[in-house]
């Protein structure tokens, strides 16, 4: 890609209401990380690959990002702890600022898009403040072709600004001085105050989470893709730790994309995403090997701790346990060219079960699939967040509650409706532990799961028995090649029925609770889909 010039006097940028800046637009990925190591933002590890370190924010800030409340959304949203609403008075003032903040400075403009399907292509702008920003946007987002930037015009406009922070978040009807704002009608993304990289990604994932379903009856999903020779598509849900990504990278199979696609209504399967944002705490070539070899020069490496000879030590946490690297996908061999694919035969939801109760591979029914996705569960185990000894029930709607702006029901009515119409079979798959929760039992081995996955696409489990469990009422097959017998049924494993029992009743339990905020709006045939011990049994009873 050839690096455009800079013109200061005519930057281009004017009709944004910036002034005075200096813009670089659509500079490669070499000249700009050529300007991060130059103005001292960044330096090159021991291969070539840039690392960056995004300052006080490491993550995301899921508690200071909001959604303006206008005549589009007020209807259409559902309000409340993950989508907190602003004021479109409030959201122009912020722009306003910001504006006001990049007026004068160099700015860094990177047009790409989002949707690989063309029907659903949405064109976006940013401009960031700092030059490595630009390579994240162009390694995240799908890389239009030359011609194609001659004549670009935007959907949606983001403005990216880590050095702004709101002097008086109150008066702004916001939490504190940092915030990642989306306004639906004017179709602009604000981020202030954070240099966390995924505000930006997530940003556009948000927007698309309402607009795919409400305007193009697509169904958005926070998921992995691959699709197999013989043209069959398969989606892998999960949230962090569960398996989505190195279960995805299948040497059989081609990787449509790690983290977000879409479900259209004529079953094609498209990537939002031109490239992949994985975690690289402890990665090894041995691990992962896709991702450990994806970074190379063009990769953006952050928060990570060098050792003496420059080499990354991935290890080490103690900046963040959430070390990153962004990288375009075709740093990865194995890969869709299209980023789309049709045919959609199988459904995983991935959990990392730390109590050890649910089975390690079952199938499930329509009502249960949409009870299921809608309840999002894993678990956390000791050692991920602080004050963690004991496992802890994690549920994040539709296995991405932070990017729903939508009522998670609306988003399982479409996934079982889609299931029913495509013939898709739906599996959940328990990649945590078994013979006993974490401390007693242990993780189920990788190779036994790839075993299930591999199986379950090869039509392998589609003439075996099954039975069902008393308690979860899941499928479970009581045969699958390459994995033993005896592990298939959660309870087998545990010396002790009787405390597999209570603590299977306990995690049932939690998924009651938590299902209890969905109810009202769930069908019947979903809420026949959860546990079956009523959540009016006492625990007690049954210990």
């Amino acid at each position: 890609m050839k690096d455009s010039a800079t013109l200061k006097q005519k930057s281009g940028l004017e009709p944004y209401g910036l002034k005075d800046v200096t813009a670089h637009w659509n500079l490669s990925p070499k000249k700009l990380q050529q300007i991060t190591v130059e103005k001292n933002m960044g330096k090159e590890t021991l291969n070539g690959t840039l690392a960056i370190n995004t300052g006080k924010f490491t993550g995301r800030s899921p508690q200071d990002r909001f959604l303006v409340k206008d005549d589009y959304t007020k209807d259409k949203v559902w309000w409340g702890n993950v989508n907190k609403p602003v004021s479109p008075e409030n959201f122009d003032r912020l722009e306003n600022d910001i504006k006001k903040y990049l007026s004068g400075k160099e700015v860094y403009v990177r047009d790409g898009y989002a949707c690989a399907e063309p029907e659903y292509r949405t064109n976006i702008r940013v401009v960031t403040e700092l030059p490595w920003s630009s390579l994240f946007v162009y390694n995240m987002f799908i890389r239009p072709s030359e011609r194609d930037l001659q004549n670009f015009k935007e959907d949606w406009l983001v403005l990216c600004a880590p050095g702004y922070v709101c002097p008086d978040p109150a008066g702004y009807g916001i939490r504190q001085g940092n915030f990642s704002i989306i306004n639906f009608t004017k179709k602009i993304a604000l981020v202030g105050g954070s240099a966390y990289t995924g505000e930006i990604k997530k940003g556009i994932f948000s927007a698309l989470n309402l607009i795919l379903p409400v305007e193009k009856n697509v169904l958005p999903m926070h998921c992995s893709a691959n699709v197999g020779k013989y043209g069959d598509t398969a989606i892998f849900f999960g949230l962090s730790g569960t398996g989505k990504t190195t279960l995805s990278a299948d040497p059989d199979r081609k990787l449509i994309g790690d983290d977000e696609h879409g479900w259209t209504a004529d079953n094609t399967i498209f990537n939002f995403e031109g490239g992949c944002y994985a975690k690289v705490i402890d990665l090894t070539e041995e691990k992962e090997p896709d991702i450990y070899r994806a970074i190379r020069p063009g990769a953006l490496l952050e928060n990570v701790v060098f050792k003496a000879n420059g080499e990354v030590d991935y290890l080490d946490g103690s900046i963040t346990q959430n070390t990153r690297v962004s990288y375009p996908i075709y740093h990865i061999d194995n890969i869709q060219e299209t980023l789309y694919a049709n045919n959609p035969k199988n459904i995983f939801f991935l959990t990392c079960d730390a109590f050890g109760v649910l089975p390690p591979v079952s199938k499930l029914t329509p009502g249960q699939a949409a009870y299921h996705f809608i309840s999002g569960y894993t678990a956390k185990v000791a050692g991920t967040e602080a004050g963690i000894t004991e496992p802890v029930p994690s549920f994040s709607a539709c296995f991405g509650a932070p990017f729903m702006p939508l009522h998670p029901t609306v988003y399982g009515e479409m996934l079982s409706k889609k299931m029913r119409d495509a013939g898709v079979s739906v599996w959940l798959i328990n990649t945590g532990w078994s013979a006993g929760p974490y401390g007693v039992g242990s993780r189920i081995k990788l190779k036994y799961t790839r075993a299930m996955i591999t199986a379950i696409l090869n039509g392998e489990l589609d003439h075996v028995d099954y039975e069902q469990n008393p308690i979860f009422g899941l499928f479970m097959p009581k045969y699958c090649p390459g994995v033993p017998t005896e592990m298939l049924d959660p309870m087998n494993t545990w010396l002790q029925k009787g405390a597999y029992i209570g603590k299977a009743i306990q995690l049932a339990h939690s998924f009651h609770l938590n299902f209890e905020k969905f109810a009202n709006e769930a069908s019947k045939q979903i809420m026949e889909g959860g546990p079956l011990i009523d959540e009016h049994h006492h625990l007690e009873e049954h210990i």
